[in-house]
């Protein structure tokens, strides 16, 4: 197994007829915040600026987006699955989604109107607890397939939101065809963020609902004088997360649109396989996806942000899991009077890229072509908290998955 960080120059972003990305544009990123403020738990989650780690580094600005703040779920994803699950009965009751705030949504009188309904889903954790979590309070049933080797931790959490959830035997990609199988044979709803024709409408929501995410964090960064980021570096699995921030911020800012540093495990790097092979189109990665970075173990791109991510992304990255757990002890060790963010093994492995970029030799040429200095305000997005306790003490505490040697 390499050790090595590996990157393309994405060659396809070039084109003239471009993926549509109205769908990301701030006007409707902003009806989706509407709809995520109404919930009683709402809050902004913190930007932290990490003034100290960029002049260490030699750049201008580091700014965190943590994500362990986000509805006590310690993790991003239920902006995902919440809205989603919400435009789905939004649709099937004839309604707008302006219509059906919290309260509304959550009323016995709409329970009633929707009678009995069971959401599924295959999830490494943080997604499944999220979802788990808006079934409980719709009042409706959920059934959460976890791929083999996942957090027992993840797994009670998910339990302790009411759902039904087992980790099986399978990768991702097989959980969650077993979950599709499942749906199709008891007639329950998929909430998944993989896209495959015949199913897009629900990726395309989940993606509006990580949208919520990178409004707050431009908004932010105004606040704080500064116009937009010149680079923002976002991990991928399926490629969800990845395509929302970028298609927001494509749209955003489309004047002078930041370079995007789209970051995978080299275990599932399936999107950065797809930008090697540089003929546009998806390309699949098997096996055991064994990483732990869990939340980016995927190796089947969503198609459609796979289409965003070839048609406006910068750079691809396929990481190792050490730089992953660098990056957990960099945002863990803060230097001076930089805030600590407890960052977990999906939501660290940006600032891991980043720290290597900047001081590696090996990379000097990818620094070269981002056009990394003194100048570069940086954004990244923290977007798991200490899921899983136990291994996240083990890699700060007790160095598992030290940097190697040069």
């Amino acid at each position: 197994m390499s050790q090595k960080i590996k990157w393309v120059k994405n060659q396809m972003c070039d084109k003239q007829d471009k993926a549509a990305i109205d769908f990301l544009s701030r006007q409707e990123i902003g009806k989706v915040r509407e709809f995520h403020k109404s919930f009683p738990e709402y809050s902004i989650t913190p930007l932290r600026q990490l003034n100290e780690l960029a002049a260490h580094l030699g750049v201008a600005g580091i700014y965190v987006k943590d994500e362990s703040y986000r509805f006590g779920l310690n993790a991003f994803k239920v902006l995902g699955g919440s809205f989603a699950m919400a435009k789905y009965l939004a649709q099937r009751l004839g309604k707008d989604i302006s219509e059906l705030d919290y309260t509304r949504l959550t009323s016995a009188e709409i329970r009633n109107q929707l009678g009995e309904i069971t959401f599924t889903t295959a999830t490494d954790g943080n997604h499944g607890r999220g979802v788990a979590w808006t079934a409980k309070r719709l009042k409706q049933k959920s059934v959460i397939y976890m791929p083999k080797g996942s957090s027992l931790t993840r797994l009670e959490n998910i339990k302790a939101e009411g759902a039904e959830a087992s980790i099986t035997e399978l990768n991702y990609d097989d959980a969650v065809r077993l979950a599709t199988e499942k749906a199709r044979k008891y007639g329950w709803v998929v909430v998944q963020d993989t896209a495959w024709e015949g199913y897009e409408d629900i990726p395309a929501w989940i993606m509006q609902g990580y949208g919520t995410m990178a409004l707050e964090a431009l908004e932010q960064l105004q606040a704080s004088g500064v116009a937009k980021p010149t680079h923002v570096f976002v991990q991928a699995g399926v490629g969800s997360l990845a395509g929302a921030v970028q298609g927001f911020f494509a749209s955003a800012c489309a004047d002078e649109p930041p370079k995007t540093v789209i970051v995978e495990s080299d275990q599932a790097d399936c999107l950065y396989q797809s930008a090697l092979a540089n003929d546009g189109k998806p390309h699949i990665v098997g096996g055991e996806l064994n990483t732990i970075m869990a939340g980016l173990a995927c190796g089947e791109p969503n198609t459609i942000g796979w289409n965003v991510l070839r048609d406006y992304s910068y750079l691809f990255a396929s990481c190792p899991d050490w730089v992953s757990a660098k990056g957990m002890r960099l945002l863990g060790n803060p230097l001076g009077n930089d805030a600590r963010v407890i960052s977990g093994e999906s939501g660290a492995v940006t600032a891991g890229l980043i720290a290597e970029l900047m001081t590696n030799p090996e990379l000097a040429e990818a620094k070269a072509k981002l056009g990394l200095n003194k100048n570069s305000r940086i954004l990244v997005f923290s977007t798991e908290g200490d899921t899983d306790p136990v291994k996240y003490r083990s890699i700060t505490w007790n160095g598992e998955y030290p940097v190697p040697a040069k």
